[in-house]
């Protein structure tokens, strides 16, 4: 049996029933096998034996109240997986499918993009299966102001600084960071995707959309390619999906899907600007559902249950959740004439589908490349907290521009060195690997 192999038992026999978790480690593990011909102080020194098991797993109880005075209980987590180069970064979700696995994959997938990112920052992830959908503001509030006086224990500028994610957006981080003040006394930057007023970053909740299309600008420009008049589709309808629908309007491409958990939204005539700004009313201000897009706007049909994949596109963006497109799936688009896939969501592809994607030579960012727009200006709003600063919306962007160019040449020229020319799979998780683990062999074993 191979090392890698050996790696790979050994993580399913210490994280059973975490199906996610070993689809994330397998994917990476996979990819990185040829690293250890050429570096075999990595296997002497089980550096991968260290690297799949996180460094600190916490779980509590999160008790609260509901608006009928009934006390709820909800479980909540926090994976701190790797701080071998920084402190511990990566969102908190709130959904009632978050367990234990789903937030080690998300966690062991964050330590390889912050690595990409070129930013000092280590991986983690946290959340609860609360489910804030039909939820008052007050009981919000209680739930996120009693997960924090726990959460607060083992967090800080310098250990971890949590961010959003599904089900965690700007209300969600205020009542958070409010209830961390109250109770530590001090104002720093302890969670980012914070509001403007108060210590957040411009371009923030724009930067994984827009980081998600700059990927795809890049990848297309190696075959002398440009986004201008491409035909998109878009999975989901929340911060992500927007702001992709956003910057490809910007750039000159035609998107016509968006969806939620209900179905597909498929609009032949493309959602333009003022279409995007009726769905940000639907889903940030009203917290409606995305059918109400096809009553508005004739000529466009909502596609009940349905994901976006069976409609014919240039480039599709997954920006929902995970494993969202399957083999037959990704067989779909490749039949229709897909040449881009840039990953929004995390891992929203299936190991079938990538492979299918990967074998019709489709230009495939990954979600560890081309998501990583957002926790990069999360690291950019650090800097500015550090510096007690704001900078320019121009500023911001101009340098999520240079980290999105900049993970994809490191993926692009690190897959052409290992012999997978164009393969950003095995081009980015070889780049963030051998970051990751130098640094881990620097510093001895802790």
């Amino acid at each position: 049996m191979s090392y890698v192999d050996s790696i790979m038992e050994l993580v399913i026999k210490r994280n059973p029933a975490e199906p996610e978790f070993h689809q994330a480690v397998k994917e990476v593990l996979d990819s990185i096998q040829p690293v250890f011909a050429r570096r075999p102080e990595y296997e002497k020194n089980r550096i991968l034996e260290r690297l799949t098991e996180p460094e600190r797993t916490i779980m509590f109880r999160v008790p609260w109240t509901d608006d009928k005075n009934r006390i709820q209980v909800n479980r909540g987590f926090r994976i701190q997986f790797n701080s071998a180069i920084g402190p511990y970064k990566g969102g908190l979700r709130f959904h009632p499918t978050v367990y234990l696995g789903i937030l080690k994959f998300l966690a062991f997938e964050q330590v390889f993009k912050n690595s990409l990112t070129t930013l000092p920052m280590g991986g983690g992830k946290g959340g609860s299966d609360f489910d804030p959908k039909g939820k008052s503001d007050m009981e919000v509030m209680r739930f996120c102001q009693s997960f924090m006086t726990e959460l607060c224990k083992y967090i800080g500028p310098d250990t971890d600084v949590p961010a959003g994610d599904i089900g965690v957006g700007g209300r969600e981080i205020g009542y958070l960071f409010g209830q961390y003040k109250r109770i530590r006394n001090e104002f720093t930057g302890v969670l980012t995707g914070k509001a403007l007023s108060w210590g957040g970053s411009l371009i923030r909740p724009e930067a994984t959309g827009y980081g998600a299309v700059y990927f795809a600008q890049n990848m297309l420009g190696t075959r002398d390619m440009d986004i201008r008049g491409k035909t998109c589709t878009v999975s989901g309808s929340g911060n992500v999906a927007q702001y992709t629908v956003e910057k490809l309007n910007q750039l000159g491409a035609k998107v016509v899907t968006i969806s939620d958990s209900n179905g597909t939204i498929y609009d032949p005539a493309g959602i333009d600007d003022e279409k995007l700004a009726f769905v940000m009313d639907i889903k940030n201000v009203r917290r409606g559902r995305i059918s109400e897009y096809a009553e508005k706007y004739q000529g466009a049909k909502f596609l009940d249950g349905a994901r976006p994949w069976s409609v014919k596109c240039d480039c599709a963006f997954p920006s929902a959740t995970q494993n969202e497109i399957s083999g037959p799936d990704a067989a779909a688009l490749v039949k229709n004439g897909c040449i881009l896939v840039s990953e929004g969501a995390n891992m929203p592809t299936d190991p079938d589908g990538v492979k299918i994607f990967l074998d019709n030579q489709v230009l495939y960012g990954p979600g560890k490349a081309a998501n990583a727009g957002g926790v990069a200006v999360s690291g950019l709003e650090m800097a500015q907290n550090s510096q007690h600063v704001s900078w320019p919306r121009e500023e911001v962007d101009r340098r999520l521009h240079q980290i999105m160019e900049s993970i994809h040449r490191q993926a692009f020229e690190t897959a052409a060195d290992y012999g997978f020319p164009s393969n950003y799979v095995v081009g980015a998780n070889i780049a963030g690997y051998v970051k990751v683990a130098d640094a881990m062999l620097d510093q001895g074993l802790v």
